[in-house]
């Protein structure tokens, strides 16, 4: 189900937060946070969601009136930091900002994650949706998506890069594989920054990445933005076409979103969830994040959350199986 049609159809039902009453008590001086509340990041620094988790850290830090830092913890596409988070004490001073490869894709990747994405976390907010892009080095003989696919139909030694093994940007290659008659062969790095920093130093040249952290590399010309993955053109490269404009039926973007571990008390939940739509609904955060191509979610109930999770968990589990991906 397409990102804005899940949260907006249900959108007027609820209003996220204000129906609930949250207790004066929990608000009290020397309440939640006394201490530095640590929001764990599953990929290295400059990928998507560490970028907005920085930028939605801060704001909330502000809101809450205490600190809150994020703190990197990549590995096995995420699960490392995510399994931190699950064994966590339930107290509220350890958080989740992920992105949908690492909560909905893994579950199918892997034989034991490590996690349940659904037992073990409680959603906080949504963030926003982000659509990947397709990127060549300026080198590449390819000048857009037509030339693209037809190179890459001719050459099946063209490596592409990703931020490692079962993540979003390695099953968008394996979809265009399926969809498109490639050959592309995967190389996996441990997260995105070497990823782009082998592309841009050409001894790769082909990537897929989420738009925040390609946009900078792209606007310096240093990256070719080929094509985005949504179903839709990004407003931030509104001149750059979408995959399914010469491969129908082609979408994959990832959503980003704050969990805290299931069983944290209900007056900090409520606290936390506060705090995030309180960020969410500030102008400047909203602009700073839509400016690194984020699609800032509409507002959305944590039962909302819960289901586009989901529906996520039941859709990538047939694209992982239908590619044969496995990390395994």
């Amino acid at each position: 189900m397409k990102f804005r049609t899940l949260v907006g159809a249900v959108g007027t039902a609820l209003t996220f937060i204000a129906a609930v009453a949250v207790p004066s008590a929990s608000w009290a001086q020397g309440a939640y946070p006394q201490r530095p509340v640590v929001m764990v990041v599953p990929q290295t620094a400059g990928g998507t969601n560490d970028i907005a988790g920085r930028l939605v850290g801060q704001k909330m830090s502000e809101v809450l009136s205490g600190s809150l830092v994020v703190d990197n913890r990549p590995g096995a596409g995420g699960n490392i930091g995510t399994q931190l988070v699950a064994k966590a004490p339930k107290d509220g001073y350890t958080l989740l900002m992920t992105i949908s490869s690492s909560q909905a894709i893994n579950p199918a990747l892997y034989k034991n994650p490590g996690f349940d994405p659904v037992k073990d976390f409680q959603p906080i907010g949504l963030v926003g949706a982000v659509p990947n892009v397709l990127l060549v080095n300026p080198s590449f003989p390819a000048k857009d998506l037509k030339q693209f696919l037809a190179t890459a139909r001719k050459d099946a030694t063209l490596q592409y890069a990703s931020a490692g093994n079962g993540t979003l940007n390695h099953l968008l290659g394996e979809m265009l594989n399926n969809m498109a008659g490639l050959k592309l062969q995967h190389v996996p790095y441990k997260g995105v920054a070497p990823a782009i920093n082998d592309v841009l130093g050409g001894q790769l040249p082909i990537l897929f990445a989420s738009l925040p952290s390609a946009l900078p590399h792209i606007k310096a010309g240093k990256l070719r933005a080929i094509a985005v993955s949504g179903e839709k053109r990004s407003p931030a490269l509104p001149h750059v076409p979408t995959i399914a404009e010469e491969v129908p039926g082609y979408n994959g973007t990832l959503w980003i979103g704050l969990f805290a571990p299931s069983g944290v008390p209900a007056d900090v939940t409520l606290k936390l969830q506060d705090a995030m739509r309180k960020a969410m609904a500030s102008s400047d955060l909203r602009a700073k994040l839509e400016r690194q191509g984020v699609e800032i979610a509409p507002p959305a109930t944590p039962e909302q959350f819960s289901q586009l999770l989901k529906n996520d968990l039941a859709k990538w589990a047939r694209i992982v199986k239908d590619s044969g991906a496995s990390v395994d």
